[in-house]
């Protein structure tokens, strides 16, 4: 099978890359941008949205609410980009939150932010590819009833652009990435030129529907409001922490690199941010529980209007964007799965990079955490929002508490200078601003998204805790059983009791045969196993006719079953001589084609799994090279010569 699927990886994936390619991937700035923070340039398209979404809960009149919470926002993701743009000098290997937490607050904390960022970039491909697969249906509501299944084939497709390589994939994105940010600052020009030069600007197509118009109530409720409008406009700062994890990634210098593509990023996800929202407040735009038509897509349709080809471009990029989004998670988890893998906290697979020096085992299970998630909410992008943000809050104020300690620490060094201390202290005060700004963020969060579906991102979050101390326990285990301690030599078994296992006479039969004399071992017995009296007459005569000289030794099986029989043969032989070793030769056919494998080796792949776990006993597979293969087998086999 693996030879017809070949062509077809090369033909998706590329050719594979040899280790010394490994510093032709890194990034510069032009290309990290798109990679690693379109997650956060995107939020601007639904953060608004959905800041609109909870204020008008409240009536028309709450409506006002939107611009202070918008600037609440600004000045919080402000503070987490210039945070995290400490954490990328402190920590140039990357790994971010996790790394961080376990340096300075442990094994509980550092598990916990790891978990949390894991749900969080689950949840990142999950609603940015359904968002943007809702900006498609704004423009085209014939494709409604096919979100889930559009959604589920852009993460396909987003897999395998990712499994091509970092830099190959950065390429891809930056187009698009570039596209939307250059239009919506375009459109937020258009429509500064339009409120000063022409007249005003015309209403949202939202607009139009109705809103209670009740007066403010004040005192309690708004505040409760503003709070839980707050909470939802903090998906604007998901994706902020991608750039921290994957400083590796990033040209020489990398950690200034790093940290200056943070703040290129920080300054366009404000400004686009807030603009947006003022945008969207003087055009009275509308959002709906169902997301459709969209907050961005109702202000692209009222400045350039619905027919125009920049509003057609503007729903594209936009789409685009969302979608692209993910990419920040494509990038994220892999790098971080990858370096728990090695803290053995996740399976070692995770931390192997496949053919284009990506690791690939992150990368699909990403995408198939995302398909689950996408089809078991069937698309809906308020329900999946709700998931959204208690991961991003918990990594964030772990990691900012984090990089607390790690200053005060560096402070307490004897061997810190005055300049050193200076410069360490104003760090210090930055990490803890952003400590307890997104400590208290979180708690709001938690309250006010937790009946709406927050909970099910707590539960994962903590199975994922669970897991992953199970895997190091595990792990620990296996390590110190398989620990040579100085007084062990080697062991050698008394004897070797070799059995080869026959099925029919044939010539895979005669080169195990050959293989297992040539062993030397100090019993060698063919086994078979009677489930067919004339096929074992057929076979006993054989033998006699060739006149071998190694015994054929015949078992009963009554219930046709050839596992169990061979199980409690071998078992015997270990009872009677406990010291001794038992070797079983297993011939098997080598088929060409995927379809034939099917044929063959069924009953050797079962007997194969069960001796695996007996004690003392060896298995050894003794292939047989059939014809169908691409290059026959050599004429003359030493195996088979009498």
């Amino acid at each position: 099978m693996s030879i017809v699927l070949e062509p077809v990886k090369r033909l998706l994936i590329g050719r594979a890359l040899r280790n010394e390619a490994e510093h032709s991937q890194l990034l510069p700035k032009w290309i990290a941008l798109p990679v690693f923070c379109s997650d956060p340039i995107s939020s601007v398209a639904y953060a608004t949205e959905q800041i609109l979404l909870v204020a008008g809960l409240g009536g028309a009149a709450y409506l006002s609410l939107a611009s202070p919470v918008a600037v609440a926002v600004a000045v919080l993701l402000a503070i987490v980009v210039l945070s995290y743009r400490q954490t990328c000098h402190a920590y140039p290997s990357g790994g971010g939150a996790f790394v961080v937490s376990q340096d300075n607050l442990g094994e509980t904390a550092a598990l916990t932010a790891a978990a949390a960022l894991l749900v969080d970039y689950v949840m990142t491909v999950a609603v940015s590819v359904v968002a943007g697969v809702l900006a498609i249906t704004s423009k085209f509501p014939s494709l409604q009833p096919d979100a889930a299944e559009l959604s589920v084939a852009i993460v396909a497709i987003l897999t395998v652009v990712n499994l091509r390589g970092l830099k190959e994939s950065g390429k891809a994105f930056a187009f698009p990435t570039y596209a939307f940010i250059v239009l919506v600052f375009a459109l937020l020009g258009t429509a500064l030129y339009q409120g000063i030069f022409g007249g005003g600007l015309r209403p949202a197509s939202g607009a139009t529907e109705h809103l209670t118009a009740v007066e403010p109530v004040g005192g309690y409720f708004t505040v409760l409001l503003a709070l839980r409008a707050f909470a939802s406009g903090c998906t604007a700062l998901t994706g902020v922490e991608a750039i921290s994890n994957g400083v590796p990634a990033f040209r020489k210098p990398k950690a200034r690199n790093a940290a200056a593509t943070l703040m290129i990023m920080g300054a366009l996800a404000i400004v686009m941010f807030a603009g947006i929202t003022v945008l969207a407040e003087r055009m009275h735009a509308r959002a709906y529980p169902d997301g459709f038509p969209s907050v961005i897509s109702q202000l692209g349709a009222g400045v350039w209007g619905p027919h125009s080809v920049l509003f057609l471009l503007f729903q594209l990029a936009t789409a685009a964007i969302l979608i692209l989004a993910a990419n920040t998670a494509f990038n994220g988890f892999p790098v971080l799965a990858s370096i728990l893998a090695k803290h053995n906290y996740l399976p070692r697979q995770l931390h192997n990079r496949g053919d284009r020096l990506v690791h690939s085992n992150g990368i699909v299970l990403l995408a198939g955490f995302a398909i689950a998630l996408i089809i078991g909410f069937n698309a809906n992008i308020d329900k999946l929002i709700q998931l959204y943000i208690v991961g991003v809050f918990t990594s964030f104020t772990l990691s900012q508490a984090g990089m607390v300690r790690h200053w005060q620490r560096l402070l307490r060094a004897p061997e810190t200078t005055g300049p050193q201390r200076l410069r360490f202290r104003r760090a210090q005060v930055i990490n803890f601003v952003g400590a307890v700004v997104t400590g208290v963020v979180l708690l709001v969060v938690i309250r006010y998204k937790f009946l709406g579906g927050a909970y099910l991102a707590m539960i994962a979050m903590v199975f994922l805790f669970v897991l992953m101390k199970s895997i190091r326990r595990h792990y620990s285990k296996v390590r110190a059983e398989l620990h040579v301690d100085d007084d062990i030599h080697l062991l050698q078994p008394s004897n070797n009791h070799a059995i080869v296992l026959v099925s029919h006479f044939h010539l895979p039969t005669m080169r195990a045969l050959g293989y297992a004399k040539a062993t030397r071992p100090a019993r060698l017995t063919a086994l078979t196993v009677n489930i067919d009296d004339a096929d074992t007459r057929a076979l006993l005569h054989e033998w006699e006719r060739h006149d071998l000289d190694i015994p054929l030794t015949v078992i009963e099986s009554p219930y046709r079953e050839i596992t169990r029989p061979i199980l409690d043969y071998v078992n015997r032989i270990r009872r009677q001589s406990p010291r001794d070793v038992v070797t079983v030769f297993i011939p098997e056919y080598v088929v060409g084609h995927w379809w034939e494998q099917l044929l063959h080796n069924q009953s050797a792949l079962r007997l194969k799994t069960r001796l695996l776990f007996q004690p003392g006993v060896m298995v050894t597979s003794v292939p047989y090279q059939l014809r169908s293969l691409p290059a026959d087998p050599a004429p003359t086999d030493p195996a088979l010569s009498r």
